[in-house]
């Protein structure tokens, strides 16, 4: 039986622009979407949409960050008959700095296979912060609890309250014993991460760290960098996180040995081997 392809694409394409209009209407920042236009392209919309319809959001509201290569948006969603607040994190594809995302995946076993096109990195990099992300949080660490990817979309916990994110390290106002507290946890992420779930963070700084105003526990934030022990640069890298917390720190008068620190870090894997 001859099939009119021309009928089939035209319904197929109406039941695509229906499912499309249907989960605009769960945007509720309307201007969030006009301005958006480089994050929220169809295919994105669409795996919005199949994260809507499988319960993973239920509303999406407006912009928490915009970073060089990715956005986030605070969404909520209904789980246990309680209110839940998410972090969705949408990695452009358009105009992500896809070659500097290549320093990170070359060399990572886990993703050796993936084609070398722009948007083969963007996706395989969701990939990576996702599964980054959930080794920390096996590892018992305190970062954000990755929910599911799709695409070149992350579903996380929100880090903060009530639609408000958490602030910065870079925007508290510490005196040295509230700094040597917070650095305190610094230290013991960087050893866990490195002994625990066998990863290097990769671009640790005051960007990267969410704190509690009350308490001052921080929550360390994009992992898409972090790289398994036996990436090439991982040493490299590691260096170069202690030493943007050293920088940052002794704003505060916090003094930190960077190469005790590093050697810390590193006998800690072996004597966990």
């Amino acid at each position: 039986m001859m099939v009119d392809l021309d009928i089939t694409t035209s319904k197929k394409l109406k039941k695509f622009d229906e499912k499309i209009d249907e989960f605009r209407k769960k945007i509720k920042n309307s201007e969030d979407f006009k301005v958006k236009d480089e994050v929220f392209d169809t295919a994105t919309l669409m795996a919005l949409y199949k994260l809507s319809s499988k319960g993973y959001l239920d509303a999406l509201g407006g912009t928490v960050s915009t970073g060089k290569e990715a956005n986030i948006f605070h969404a909520v969603r209904t789980q246990d008959d309680e209110l839940q607040e998410l972090a969705i994190k949408i990695y452009r594809i358009s105009n992500s700095n896809f070659r500097a995302m290549q320093e990170y995946l070359i060399g990572d076993v886990r993703f050796r296979n993936i084609r070398h096109t722009k948007k083969d990195i963007v996706l395989a990099w969701t990939r990576k912060e996702f599964r980054n992300l959930s080794r920390a949080k096996e590892a018992g660490l305190n970062v954000p609890m990755p929910l599911i990817t799709n695409r070149n979309i992350l579903v996380m916990e929100f880090i903060g309250k009530e639609n408000i994110p958490f602030p910065q390290l870079r925007d508290l106002n510490l005196d040295t014993e509230q700094a040597s507290f917070i650095y305190e946890a610094v230290e013991d992420f960087l050893v866990r991460l490195y002994r625990d779930a066998q990863l290097v963070h990769g671009d640790l700084s005051e960007y990267n760290i969410l704190v509690d105003p009350d308490s001052l526990i921080p929550v360390f934030i994009d992992m898409g960098q972090s790289v398994t022990l036996d990436h090439l640069n991982s040493d490299e890298f590691l260096q170069r996180d202690i030493d943007n917390m050293a920088r940052f720190f002794s704003r505060s008068q916090v003094v930190v040995d960077t190469n005790e620190l590093y050697e810390k870090v590193i006998r800690s894997g072996l004597d966990h081997q």
